[in-house]
């Protein structure tokens, strides 16, 4: 896994920042970690609905996460006002950074996440496809294997 870590300034549009980002890093995989950051204007499209909601005020950026990669990105946010009332939904353009958005993302190597129409909900969806690099996972973890690995095992393990 590789991580980076970006920031995108005033007037900056969150989605589109993001999708930039993936093309400039050619991101097959990826999803974010972590945010901090402030809008100054939140573009959300809340559940069950099919137009977003434009809010123009500022709002402090208390969550982001989703997947993104040179396919495509899906992002939910959460978001608080001054008073402190909290708002989340899906990303849409329009989400407009007030003074910065520091952002930090992971690259999965292993993987390609595309995005498909699914025939259940009529959605693009998430397609995630190998790439043929995962390391052989251990069938079973007992307290042989762990020895020979030179792994102190507790008294108390169950294997």
């Amino acid at each position: 896994m590789k991580v980076y870590a970006l920031r995108l300034k005033p007037n900056e549009d969150l989605k589109q920042g993001l999708k930039q980002f993936a093309a400039e890093k050619n991101l097959l995989a990826g999803c974010v970690l972590t945010t901090v950051g402030s809008l100054h204007q939140a573009s959300l499209r809340f559940a069950n609905c099919t137009v977003p909601k434009v809010l123009r005020r500022k709002f402090e950026i208390l969550s982001l996460s989703g997947t993104l990669s040179i396919y495509g990105v899906n992002l939910r946010l959460a978001v608080a006002d001054k008073t402190g009332q909290t708002l989340g939904g899906q990303v849409e353009p329009g989400c407009l950074v007030y003074t910065t958005a520091e952002i930090v993302v992971a690259e999965l190597p292993d993987y390609t996440f595309q995005r498909e129409i699914d025939r259940s909900t009529g959605y693009q969806e998430l397609v995630v496809r190998s790439l043929g690099r995962e390391f052989p996972r251990p069938r079973r973890t007992d307290r042989r294997s762990l020895r020979c690995n030179g792994i102190n095992v507790p008294p108390d393990f169950n294997d």
